[in-house]
């Protein structure tokens, strides 16, 4: 997440042997920036001969150099072949692109479309927002750092690049746990009030404040250094590698193991009570409805956590086993293992608008407007009708909602609409029972006693889909 030089080959030249250096390996990972594998590094480059001077000043032993070497001949040359390099090029390049443009037109559909403005859009604004951000920002910026261990963009963006991806993905985990509460509220316990606008802004404010106060320590200790043939960005901790491996072992927890066993354990009660079990008896089908696109939604949901964990999984693991075992960091394939699970942790950047027009219809619908000016993609009335606002229609029977229990007219949503429930749930029935007067008259009793769970006087069925 933070930048770092990946494996290079420093090769020094003494007596006409060329003298390998060892493999630079360093974790680009939460904030990490330099650590225990700089350390290592800088020490076998001092007993090359070659930093003897500037290793003191960063805090490390000084070593001195072979007094019988000459002055190494360094290099910064990438000993990858070139078609390795275009394809790791084109491969970031595809991430950078699809992340960028698929969360831009996320934003759009959200932001454009007065139905799509609910509680879970707007926490996945946030979420499309910092992924699109990291993609633009760091993946590139990273990436050129790693193939070539030269830091060509200045000490202001050396602070802005170790600062700006730990806040970047603790918005979007933690924008992911506020929908993980949010859905286990809403299905859960069904009768309180959902979240007003205000109260949503407010929980995305504060997870922005914290992830820059759980960041601030990378800008604050980033450092330029300036060496014979190159220039690297670090982060130079007060107490050392030591101090660099507990303050990451501290992003690993904060921005991947605790929010993933929060929304482990909402996920996995919201699925018992949604896939436990069918309501008993002939209920309506409205009811079916409700329920299945509740289960749409988490689905959907589920599978952008899994992605996610799944993606940065090896991230962490490849910085901890680095950190752990430093002669790892001079194994001759160390940068294809960092260059593999750097692009695999930024693609998760990239997933979720894939995710989201795949298993949900509305946004779907909103991407196929963004694209209708491709030859291939057709908008139809129905996707038109599935970005509209929610409309109202008379009936005398089968109502989801009752006005009242004197009024022959009653309130139905189109069945071809879902989500227009704004944050706060201004949608309200007047009678919770009221709900139950088109289903089957004999399981009424058994319907009433377990849909608490499907049904909310605070929301519709148009807040799932």
């Amino acid at each position: 997440m933070a930048s770092l030089p990946a494996a290079s080959n420093w090769t020094a030249g003494a007596g006409g042997a060329g003298a390998d250096a060892g493999h630079l390996s360093e974790a680009l990972t939460a904030g990490a920036t330099v650590g225990a594998a700089e350390a290592d590094w800088l020490q076998l480059l001092a007993q090359a001969g070659n930093l003897s001077a500037s290793s003191s000043t960063m805090g490390l032993p000084t070593t001195s150099p072979a007094p019988s070497q000459p002055r190494a001949n360094l290099t910064n040359q990438f000993v990858q072949p070139s078609w390795r390099i275009a394809l790791w090029s084109l491969a970031y390049g595809v991430v950078v692109a699809v992340a960028v443009f698929g969360n831009l037109v996320v934003i759009w559909i959200i932001l454009a479309h007065k139905r799509m403005r609910t509680v879970t859009n707007y926490f996945l604004v946030n979420l499309a927002f910092s992924d699109a951000s990291m993609a633009a920002f760091n993946t590139l910026v990273n990436f050129i750092y790693a193939l070539h261990s030269e830091w060509y963009f200045g000490a202001n963006y050396c602070r802005f690049q170790n600062f700006f991806p730990i806040t970047a993905v603790f918005a979007s985990i933690y924008s992911m746990t506020a929908i993980a509460v949010d859905r286990y509220m809403a299905i859960i316990d069904p009768l309180k009030p959902r979240l007003s606008a205000t109260a949503t802004k407010i929980v995305i404010g504060s997870i922005w404040i914290l992830a820059f106060l759980l960041a601030f320590p990378q800008c604050l200790y980033s450092k330029i250094k300036v060496m014979p043939g190159r220039t690297l960005c670090y982060v130079q901790w007060p107490e050392g590698p030591k101090q660099h491996f507990t303050y990451h072992i501290i992003v690993i927890i904060l921005v991947y193991c605790f929010p993933l066993l929060i929304m482990g354990i909402t996920y996995t009660i919201v699925g018992i009570t949604l896939w436990g079990g069918e309501i008993p008896g002939d209920t309506c089908d409205k009811y079916h409805e409700q329920l299945k696109a509740k289960r749409k939604v988490v689905k959907m949901m589920i599978i952008v956590v899994v992605t996610f964990a799944i993606c940065w999984l090896p991230y962490h693991i490849y910085f901890i086993l680095t950190a752990i075992y430093q002669q790892l960091n001079r194994w001759k394939y160390i940068q294809q293992v960092y260059l593999a699970s750097f692009w695999l942790a930024m693609s998760s950047t990239m997933y979720n608008p894939i995710i989201y027009c795949c298993l949900n219809k509305r946004f779907r619908a909103g991407f196929k407007r963004a694209f209708r000016w491709c030859p291939f993609i057709k908008v139809s009335s129905y996707d038109e009708l599935e970005l509209k606002t929610t409309r109202f229609h008379p009936t005398r029977q089968s109502s989801l909602y009752t006005v009242t229990r004197m009024e022959s007219m009653t309130v139905v949503f189109d069945p071809t609409d879902s989500d227009s429930a704004q944050p706060g749930g201004k949608k309200r029935a007047k009678s919770r029972d009221a709900s139950f007067h088109s289903c089957s008259g004999r399981n009424s009793k058994s319907a009433s006693t377990t849909s608490s769970f499907i049904s909310s006087p605070y929301t519709s069925v148009d807040e799932y889909s």
